[in-house]
């Protein structure tokens, strides 16, 4: 009998970096999760989203054993979180919306404390620093006091200190909130490189396009509950179909576009959402380029001109949006009074 190509092997277990099954938390009166349960596979990128409240931060909590579930099973790197939480720590990296580093001590030196208390010897711990500094491009600033860094130099150390002793598993809780296109820039090819050296990845995120780019899978939490996930495609594919958006060069020709594509055109109670300041037309592609087609055809003779037409996807706001009624999306930023389960905005946790 023929055997089955590694292609299309079913994953067992020991497939997966993360698996949770069941996960339960309550604070008080307050069920925070509710069941919740997803998989991340060795060298995945998984997108964690939800609207703020939602329970993300509460979920990344547990599974870096900073809260304990009430209920549920969550095996992180092979490890239970509720029975062996040290082996977990030490398999793990966790940054956080917050630096937490010290900011009397120079670069080099937070990095050599993070690898000495991860037990290596100090020629071992000095020539590793050495190592990240030069990885993270840092060298330059590796000798001046932490208080003197940019916010984008102090996530990149920030991260480092984490990879002293190489993660099987990182979690990421809103990495680049805050950081310059530059440095934004940066963090994206950090999640890209611990994809190729088989390293999980766990992405928490407020801007979407983010998840878009990075993740093989999202999972979409709301109220404690996933109700959604998938990767990016499937759940664009799932919220809606193609459409077809025109975009005249004179808006007041609106009108005219609606009249010429006369039954192609979108139910008529969109049309009455159209107000003086809408520049463009979307209406929908069941029939993918073909519509398009026909969309040209009939707006030809019109004489209208046109500055863009095209077909188009929902994007993963309006899947977003879609999925969990909130108007929360992407640019939005954490309020200073957002709950982070129990957790002081500037804790962060080393393996």
């Amino acid at each position: 009998m023929r055997r089955r190509s590694g292609r299309h092997r079913r994953r067992d277990e020991s497939d997966y970096a993360v698996v949770v099954e069941g996960l339960r938390k309550r604070f008080g009166d307050f069920e925070a999760l509710r069941g919740v349960s997803f998989s991340v596979g060795r060298g995945e990128v998984l997108g964690l989203l939800g609207p703020n409240g939602a329970g993300k931060t509460t979920t990344v909590d547990i599974l870096s054993t900073l809260s304990t579930p009430d209920s549920g099973i969550v095996r992180v790197a092979g490890h239970d979180v509720a029975t062996d939480p040290a082996a977990v720590r030490r398999s793990i990296m966790l940054t956080g919306q917050q630096v937490a580093l010290d900011e009397m001590l120079t670069g080099r030196e937070n990095l050599v404390m993070f690898g000495r208390l991860q037990g290596l010897r100090k020629h071992a711990a000095k020539r590793r620093a050495d190592e990240l500094l030069d990885q993270f491009d840092l060298q330059y600033a590796s000798d001046r006091q932490l208080g003197t860094y940019s916010g984008g130099m102090r996530r990149r150390i920030d991260i480092a200190c984490g990879l002293v002793v190489r993660p099987e598993v990182v979690f990421l809780d809103e990495p680049t909130t805050g950081l310059d296109p530059r440095s934004r820039q940066s963090v994206w090819d950090l999640v890209a490189k611990f994809k190729g050296e088989g390293i999980a990845t766990v992405l928490t995120t407020q801007y979407l396009e983010e998840a878009d780019t990075l993740s093989d899978k999202i999972v979409v939490i709301n109220r404690g509950t996933v109700i959604a996930q998938g990767t990016a495609d499937e759940l664009k594919a799932r919220t809606g179909a193609t459409f077809c958006e025109i975009v005249p060069r004179y808006p007041s020709d609106i009108p005219h576009i609606l009249h010429a594509l006369g039954p192609m055109m979108m139910p008529r109670q969109k049309q009455n959402m159209l107000s003086a300041e809408t520049d463009r037309v979307s209406m929908p592609a069941p029939r993918g380029p073909q519509t398009l087609v026909e969309v040209v055809h009939r707006l030809s003779p019109t004489g209208i001109q046109l500055a863009d037409i095209g077909l188009r996807r929902p994007s993963l706001d309006e899947v977003f949006f879609a999925l969990t009624g909130n108007t929360e999306t992407a640019h939005q930023q954490p309020t200073n009074g957002q709950n982070t389960g129990g957790r002081r905005p500037d804790e962060r946790l080393t393996r």
